[in-house]
């Protein structure tokens, strides 16, 4: 009996999961899609589509280099003074290790790894973790924490 109530609660979780992962799925390429935009309009030097990315609203979260920023506008401004300013240039930008872990079906966790590569030979690099949401007019990250060198 032990054993019947064993296998039938593994195929009920296996039928459970079934389900939610192919919405977990979908989740999981819009939001790569979104991160391979973001690189690629990084990469054209258009800051405003890297921006796209990113949850439109003063409420937008930023955590880098020991600070904290709030807002959309606030992230737009932080990225121009360091990459566009005088003196500063974006680099090609490339994503990597990217572990999308959906946390329902209107948000999820994402860790990955940045890496720059800069004119002069310097390769700046870092990991992240990002919250994204899911809205009316798609995924957008909510929450950003960069830390690199």
């Amino acid at each position: 009996m032990r054993a019947i109530a064993l296998i039938l609660g593994s195929f009920a979780a296996l039928a459970m999961s079934a389900l939610p992962q192919s919405g977990a799925e979908a989740g999981s390429s819009a939001i790569r899609k979104v991160i391979e935009e973001q690189q690629q309009a990084w990469n054209r030097h258009d800051l405003e589509a890297f921006m796209a990315g990113y949850w439109n609203s003063p409420d937008l979260t930023f955590f880098s280099g020991g600070h904290e920023s709030r807002g959309w506008q606030a992230a737009l401004d932080r990225y121009k003074s360091t990459y566009q300013g005088a003196g500063h240039e974006m680099g090609k930008l490339e994503f990597a290790n990217l572990r999308i872990e959906m946390l329902g079906p209107e948000a999820a966790f994402v860790r990955g790894e940045f890496h720059l590569t800069m004119s002069d030979g310097k390769t700046p690099h870092g990991l992240f973790t990002l919250i994204f949401r899911k809205f009316p007019d798609g995924w957008k990250i909510v929450h950003d924490h960069s830390a690199g060198e």
